[in-house]
């Protein structure tokens, strides 16, 4: 590669663990056919808690999945993105060799809140049992940086690691992080988020959020662009994604399935929702520049659809002042309404959404949403083909970050 060619990143692997599938072809099932998952919450301890609804990651047996040494140092969110990053390299090809460097590959991810469940049961210990009882992977199991932690030690991977924590957003954030780690010369990066939101102390500090939904109805609690929305389901799970340099995934035979061709971050402040707009307008107009993409070449946006009118209103005015004219013209899909928001890992399973749908060719259908009340083309009911190169994934957070994601479908990507 000469010196002044440009080093793209490219996906090269999928790993999900959703609260509609674990693993790649279970979840795109769902997803592309407008499954909802949404339920009554049934951990133990959260019978009595105000959230009756969310989107939880059942038959999921960590112990068939992670080894031994590792479950008993981690949460349940570190247990997914562990899970998914063995998916996703698997799905990649990226097997352990010993003619590659182990500095050739890096570990980023992004994480709201850290492993709530683990501190939980170890506080209970503290304060029921006495100090003694308190184990001492306390210490680093609830920490956000738990997950990037143990993939990388579990892997060997001992190139560039990070932990992004930048809200809600982070998701997108970390493919970015990603993004410039390849560019900077790695060969590669397992890059995602997942979270595990849904123990009764997690639970018990969401309930602080005025923006999140108690309707106990599945179908109707988590219901954004319409006139019924009510704010947001949590959920729990995510993704982890394999990125490679292009020329590098290309040389060892890997199928390079898209390009993370743009991205780009704007702060706003928690819950402002209407500077959100031109927050997030800001942050598409950065993605398309770096893409070098004009706004007529968006073939689809996933949306944040955080479900919260002012929100809501917010996103598709700030789609209307980043695109145009074409805004209204753009298939919008908002996956996430049939499993819910799961936090940082929610724009990773997007954005695996979405280079699937670049693949299959179809934009997946907005779960539970029919009357749609803004000036937005969101797609409902059921899938819908379309010609697709280019996709938009949109994010924000709770606390203010707004994120933008510009996804190109690769020559030759499969289908």
């Amino acid at each position: 590669m000469s010196p002044g060619e440009q080093r793209r990143c490219a996906v090269t692997g999928i790993g999900v663990v959703a609260p509609n599938g674990t693993g790649t072809a279970p979840f795109w099932k769902a997803t592309r056919e407008g499954i909802s998952v949404l339920d009554r919450v049934t951990r133990e301890g959260c019978g009595q808690l105000p959230l009756k609804v969310a989107g939880e990651v059942r038959d999921f047996d960590p112990g068939g999945l992670v080894e031994e040494r590792f479950l008993v140092q981690t949460d349940r969110f570190t247990h997914f993105a562990m899970a998914a990053a063995d998916l996703a390299l698997e799905d990649a090809g990226l097997v352990p060799d010993d003619d590659r460097s182990p500095f050739a590959v890096g570990v980023v991810t992004a994480a709201g809140s850290g492993g709530g469940e683990f501190g939980q049961r170890e506080l209970q210990h503290l304060w029921g049992q006495g100090s003694r009882h308190v184990g001492p992977y306390q210490s680093i199991a609830w920490f956000y940086a738990a997950s990037t932690g143990q993939v990388s030690i579990r892997g060997g991977f001992k190139g560039p690691c990070g932990v992004v924590a930048s809200d809600e957003a982070g998701g997108l954030d970390a493919l970015a992080h990603a993004a410039r780690t390849l560019a900077r010369g790695t060969d590669a990066v397992v890059v995602g988020a997942a979270e595990a939101p849904l123990a009764p102390y997690s639970i018990v500090c969401q309930l602080g959020y005025e923006d999140l939904s108690l309707v106990p109805d599945p179908d109707r609690a988590y219901r954004p662009f319409t006139s019924r929305a009510c704010g947001f389901v949590p959920a729990e799970g995510g993704a982890m994604l394999v990125v490679e340099e292009e020329r590098t995934a290309r040389e060892r035979g890997a199928a390079v399935r898209a390009v993370v061709a743009g991205h780009g971050a704007t702060f706003t402040g928690a819950s402002r929702w209407a500077e959100s707009r031109a927050g997030l307008a800001r942050a598409i107009e950065v993605a398309l520049a770096e893409a070098g993409c004009a706004p007529e070449e968006i073939d689809v946006v996933f949306a944040d659809a955080l479900g919260v009118p002012a929100a809501d209103r917010a996103e598709a005015l700030a789609l209307a002042d980043a695109l145009g004219g074409h805004a209204a013209r753009i298939p919008v899909t908002a996956p996430k309404t049939g499993t819910g928001r799961a936090y940082c890992g929610a724009p990773v399973l997007d954005t695996a959404a979405a280079v699937l749908s670049l693949e299959h060719q179809v934009v997946p259908p907005t779960p539970n949403v029919v009357d749609v009340c803004h000036d937005l083309d969101v797609v409902t009911g059921w899938a819908r083909p379309a010609e697709l190169r280019t996709a938009l994934v949109l994010s924000r957070g709770l606390m203010g970050s707004n994120a933008a994601l510009v996804l190109r479908r690769a020559d030759g990507s499969p289908s």
